[in-house]
């Protein structure tokens, strides 16, 4: 039985799985905010503000209190031991279905991270929001986070393109799809 309903959200989360540790973003990760994000490809590929110095950092983890208490996101840091940030991940609630998005500092990369935070998110959605299916939505051009895709389980599924433009670059999204186990 899941203790919240579906249009609230608890106001801490702490995830544990993969050898990882999921949890709620604080003030004490602002400083390491720029190191994660303000690098090229997330600006090229992810919606996420560029550059983002300190008021940025400052202005995200607002924007990502609002949308926890407006029920419709939960973005929580990944790190491995509850510890430093290494990379986000976001799941949300969207028209389009239950999404997961990610991204992982240009440091911190090779070792799994995205895919094994997927997994916990995903598993997570399943259990506590009681989705029969998660997806993520990529641009195929994207091949690390295809990568993440297949390492997370996820397939291509058929239906159409999302079509787009973010920071005045076109964009087209393919949809994967991850149900229920």
């Amino acid at each position: 039985m899941s203790s919240s309903t579906p249009s609230s959200l608890p106001e801490r989360i702490e995830l544990r799985g993969e050898g990882l540790v999921l949890r709620d973003w604080t003030e004490d990760d602002l400083a390491a905010m720029p190191e994660l994000f303000d690098h090229p490809d997330i600006a090229y590929w992810t919606p996420i503000v560029s550059p983002l110095d300190d008021a940025a950092a400052r202005a995200r983890l607002a924007k990502a209190r609002q949308l926890r208490a407006e029920g419709t996101s939960i973005l929580l840091a990944i790190t491995l031991d509850g510890g430093a940030p290494l990379g986000e991940i976001m799941l949300r609630r969207a028209p389009e279905g239950t999404e997961i998005g990610y991204a992982v500092g240009p440091a911190h990369r090779g070792q799994g991270l995205a895919a094994r935070a997927v997994r916990v998110v995903a598993a997570y959605a399943f259990e506590e929001w009681g989705v029969d299916q998660v997806i993520l939505e990529l641009e195929a051009e994207n091949a690390a986070s295809v990568a993440v895709a297949g390492n997370a389980g996820f397939t291509l599924l058929d239906v159409p393109l999302i079509k787009g433009e973010e920071k005045g670059r076109p964009y087209e999204l393919q949809t994967w799809g991850l149900n229920r186990p």
